[in-house]
């Protein structure tokens, strides 16, 4: 069966804080599928993870900003002016700029101009990742080149994009993946029976992230030279709660042994570890910044408890089914959440993790304290967690979910 080269258009590449990304397009690669990624931004992470020095497919950059890249841009608009698609893609934009008065719609517009004229040579698909803003190139780009286009919805993009934005782009693509039940009913009732929406789990590379056979130390907290390491691995932002967790933290009995380790970077970084210093914790607070896959394995299997408090932002935006929840449960670590969005497609309270709500940092003390205390809990936790993990969430089927749905394109197309 002859497959089209796909185009995929991402919003930045590569990036540490989106491995679940980098794993499907690998993955994909791996099936046999020609990729051509399209990023809407330069790097900005100092290191990237193995898996993006095993993917092959050439990466191009658009103007991030239009005005960075005049004649790039001018010349792009003349290139696409005779094309019948022109036409189409700015009566699109006409009826978007009312409702979305911004430069932002604009400048997606100005990229799908430069999408549409730089076009790769033989390249007949067009895939976005994220349903926001690399979906709105990817739309206006596929009307200029008249060609079919699909997208995978995550979690920002599904809860902070106006309902007749989704609605619209849902119409227009020939169909949508997500990551999470929620986001899945959320897409569905927008997509009002005029688009095909499927649920598929990211799920994990298992060869990456192979069983930790290792028995973990049975610390409870009651020597002081023996602290039980509760972990967190995310960026440094409002959604995912580390004020939260800090707070929790600092509320765990004085004469308890514990220590915690953040990985990841993030803008909020210098006012948690403010936060942190107000709230006492600094001697048993560790802040390790982005690290590289390997290195985040090995904190995982060094860990006792990893922690999550992850909740929803005043504009809507949350995780999905946070993939470090999914990493940290493959290699035993009994975890701790809050109850919101995917997270408990993973955790079910008191059998493969602890859930507690959201924005309440009493609970979260409670939940840490038992887990703390508790190294029969844990381990009790962390198995049952790993064997959902490799039962449901393995990537080989999200991959292979994928395929089939490219696959079928390439034959109604012949």
């Amino acid at each position: 069966m002859q497959r089209r080269k796909i185009v995929v258009v991402l919003k930045g590449y590569p990036r540490l804080s989106e491995t679940f990304i980098a794993q499907e397009l690998l993955g994909l690669e791996r099936e046999g599928f020609d990729l051509i990624l399209v990023a809407l931004r330069r790097p900005t992470d100092a290191k990237r993870h193995p898996v993006h020095d095993e993917i092959k497919a050439p990466v191009h950059y658009l103007p991030e900003y239009l005005h960075q890249e005049p004649l790039r841009v001018v010349r792009s608009l003349f290139a696409c002016l005779p094309r019948p698609g022109f036409w189409h893609a700015l009566g699109s934009l006409a009826v978007d700029i009312p409702r979305d008065f911004t430069r932002n719609r604009v400048r997606r517009f100005g990229q799908a101009l430069v999408l549409a004229a730089e076009w790769p040579q033989d390249a007949g698909w067009l895939h976005a990742h994220f349903a926001h803003t690399p979906a709105s190139v990817t739309r206006y780009a596929s009307q200029l080149r008249d060609l079919p286009w699909s997208c995978s919805a995550h979690a920002k993009d599904i809860w902070t994009s106006a309902d007749w934005d989704l609605a619209d782009k849902l119409a227009s693509a020939r169909w949508t993946v997500t990551c999470t039940k929620t986001g899945f009913d959320r897409l569905k009732e927008l997509a009002n029976g005029n688009s095909s929406v499927h649920l598929s789990y990211h799920g994990l590379d298992l060869d990456r992230f192979g069983s930790f056979s290792e028995a973990r130390k049975q610390h409870d907290g009651s020597v002081p030279g023996e602290p039980v390491v509760v972990l967190s691995v995310g960026r440094a932002v409002a959604k995912k709660g580390y004020d939260t967790l800090l707070e929790a933290l600092a509320l765990l009995p004085g004469d308890l042994a514990w220590r915690f380790e953040h990985i990841g970077g993030g803008e909020e970084l210098e006012r948690l570890k403010a936060l942190a210093q107000k709230l006492g914790l600094d001697g048993r607070v560790s802040w390790k910044g982005a690290l590289a896959q390997k290195e985040v394995l090995e904190h995982y299997r060094g860990a006792d408890i990893f922690a999550l408090a992850c909740r929803i932002t005043a504009n809507g935006d949350r995780d999905g089914l946070p993939n470090v929840l999914v990493e940290a449960a493959s290699q035993r670590l009994a975890c701790v959440s809050t109850d919101i969005s995917g997270v408990p497609e993973l955790l079910s309270p008191e059998e493969t993790g602890l859930l507690v709500p959201t924005e309440n940092p009493i609970a979260l003390a409670q939940a840490l304290e038992r887990l703390i205390r508790d190294p029969m809990l844990r381990a009790l936790l962390g198995d049952a967690a790993e064997r959902r993990v490799r039962s449901n969430f393995d990537h080989v089927a999200s991959i292979g979910q994928l395929k089939q749905l490219f696959q079928q394109e390439w034959r109604a197309a012949q």
